[in-house]
């Protein structure tokens, strides 16, 4: 596979605490490390597909080890930039049944919060490669991520790149002066792809879906056309928009789904049943993943992209960490199917 995607963003130290217990029962923290675009590198690779990951990582022993991280699964490091004077931490509590997930940041004045422009050669970075993706995070963390972003996504529309977005929405990181509603457009506009769930557009945007009922586990696919016509006629550079579809009946138990609009037709996945969640942060990322692989690999077979990339984000709620780490061939065999979970003897 000739195609290359670049992924840009901060990567970020995970703490939890083992199981399920609460913060306040905690006395130790599993760690690992994740982050929305290095989530999506990581499951392209899983896939085949080069990667090149781009972050700025403090010159310390948790950079290192967050570089290491990365490496072992096949990403390309080798435009990350060292600086800084710490790493993002996020902490996370696993929820169960009708208990929901906690997040809490801890990542202000991270390496990647005190980016500059001009820290990062965009024309190296994106050398040789076909596709730029990026997050709504990353202009969310501070001005001066926002700025770089907006660098990265006017060079590789001048280097002819497909640029991919998912919205991202965070209301917890969306304090440092601008709103999303402000910042995001300007960048949006040189997006072609653009994914995003029902949070995401009304937040960002005030594009609403109003037959939905997230809470009470109602997410037709019907009722999110709309939004993905609205977005298509607000950005007329979106050549494909697509946006999950997750029905939350407990913390443990999600139904899953995706649409995926190319301006006229509504492509729209199978809905799997999620009833045992091991794991839901990255979910999101593996579906643009998915999506980004079914697109430079299936062409215009827009149906069995959108396929993929739910089949390939369903296998994540089943994998500890931020990151897909499925091959093509389960999520293909999911794809097809088979959803039996036997052992492969």
């Amino acid at each position: 596979m000739n195609q290359k995607v670049v992924c840009f963003g901060e990567i970020m130290l995970r703490l939890s605490p083992p199981g399920f217990q609460l913060f306040t029962q905690a006395r130790s923290f599993d760690v690992v490390f994740g982050g929305g675009e290095s989530n999506v590198a990581v499951s392209l690779a899983h896939f085949g597909v080069p990667t090149e990951y781009v972050t700025r990582l403090p010159k310390n022993d948790l950079g290192s080890a967050c570089l290491n991280f990365v490496r072992q699964f096949g990403v390309g490091t080798s435009h990350i930039v060292r600086g800084g004077d710490r790493l993002g931490i996020y902490f996370l509590e696993m929820g169960a049944m009708q208990r929901g997930s906690k997040v809490i940041y801890d990542r202000a004045n991270s390496a990647l919060a005190t980016i500059e422009s001009g820290m990062i050669d965009w024309e190296k970075a994106f050398a040789g490669a076909t596709w730029f993706h990026w997050t709504g995070i990353t202009p969310a963390i501070a001005a001066g991520p926002a700025k770089v972003c907006l660098e990265a996504v006017k060079k590789a529309k001048d280097m002819g790149l497909t640029v991919s977005c998912d919205l991202n929405y965070r209301a917890k990181l969306w304090k440092w002066g601008k709103t999303a509603s402000e910042v995001m457009p300007e960048l949006v506009q040189y997006c072609d792809v653009a994914i995003g769930n029902e949070e995401d557009a009304e937040k960002v945007f005030g594009i609403k879906a109003e037959q939905a009922d997230v809470t009470g586990g109602k997410v037709e696919a019907a009722a999110y056309r709309e939004v993905a016509e609205k977005l298509v006629a607000r950005f007329p550079n979106l050549k494909k928009v697509a946006i999950t579809l997750r029905g939350s009946i407990s913390a443990s138990h999600n139904t899953w789904s995706g649409i995926l609009y190319d301006g006229k037709t509504l492509y729209q996945a199978p809905v799997y049943q999620v009833s045992h969640i091991v794991d839901r942060v990255g979910g999101g990322d593996a579906f643009m993943a998915g999506l980004i692989y079914g697109l430079i690999t299936y062409g215009d077979d827009l149906q069995r992209t959108i396929n993929f990339a739910v089949a390939a984000s369903c296998l994540k709620h089943s994998i500890f960490g931020d990151f897909n780490l499925v091959s093509r061939e389960e999520a293909e065999k999911l794809m097809a199917g088979d959803a039996s979970g036997r052992v492969a003897r």
